[in-house]
């Protein structure tokens, strides 16, 4: 399975999502992250993108490491993809038949529990659903098996059940915070890949500081490919879900920018 270095994101795109996905993959990107979440996610876009790709020979599916993800009802709209009265197990087969419809192909690489039950704890609906999720990975629809928006207290509750470690976890990634300092090492002490998301829009503090303007300077490039760059050095797996073909390029980019581990150590200790 091919785990790239970069994925790109495919929330909040609505009708541009096709276009955009398509754009992506073109440009270079050949991970792709969505979700069976229409009230965020244009899942169907997505798989018209891949369609288009494949038919015009940018990539192959093999090529591609294809991610998507189970919500639960709470974090659904009324457009649901699976039916609301079945069992917890039901709808994440559904959703999943769902996925690979809209995707046009007969696996995912990465299946995301989108979010727990609860904001504080791993539940038993959690444990229902996961469960269900390795039964899709037994039957060859996904690959591996991953968790989003998750606290190392749900992790460390989870792994308290017996279940196994998932493959990924994906987080929004705070620098406030340490840059989710406790969940990373936590990922770290496990061999799980960290998945990070909202790098810049959740620290455009970060953007600005003059720390990472005098090594962007440096390196004449942008403050955007110093945090990506960042985030590739202390082992994140970024998304970036940008809408600009020069973004795109720089983000891409930035895996050949060098940074001194100095420089990452100062970057990962900025609180803002």
């Amino acid at each position: 399975m091919p785990v790239p270095d970069f994925l790109y994101g495919t929330a909040w795109k609505e009708d541009r999502t096709q276009a955009l996905t398509e754009l992506a993959l073109r440009t270079g990107f050949r991970g792709i992250d969505t979700a069976n979440q229409r009230r965020h996610y244009f899942e169907a876009g997505v798989g018209q993108a891949l369609a288009a790709a494949y038919r015009a020979g940018v990539v192959t599916r093999a090529e591609l490491f294809l991610q998507t993800k189970f919500t639960y009802q709470g974090g659904q709209d009324h457009r649901l993809p699976y039916d609301p009265t079945a069992d917890l197990s039901t709808q994440v087969a559904q959703s999943m038949a769902r996925s690979l419809e809209h995707l046009g192909t007969e696996y995912v690489d990465s299946y995301v529990l989108h979010g727990p039950s609860s904001g504080r704890d791993w539940t038993d609906d959690d444990a229902e659903v996961r469960t269900a999720m390795v039964k899709e990975r037994a039957a060859g629809r996904t690959r591996v098996l991953g968790v989003s928006n998750v606290s190392r207290r749900h992790l460390e509750q989870m792994a308290k059940t017996g279940a196994e470690a998932p493959a990924f976890v994906q987080n929004r990634c705070f620098a406030r915070a340490g840059w989710d300092r406790d969940v990373r090492a936590f990922c770290r002490e496990r061999g799980i890949v960290y998945q990070g998301f909202s790098l810049l829009t959740a620290n455009p503090e970060v953007l600005r500081h003059p720390l990472v303007g005098r090594i962007a300077a440096r390196a004449a490039v942008m403050p955007t490919q110093i945090v990506f760059r960042f985030a590739l050095a202390v082992g994140m797996l970024p998304l970036t879900g940008t809408a600009s073909t020069e973004h795109m390029q720089q983000d891409l980019a930035s895996r050949d920018l060098s940074l001194s581990a100095d420089e990452v150590r100062a970057i990962e200790s900025l609180s803002g």
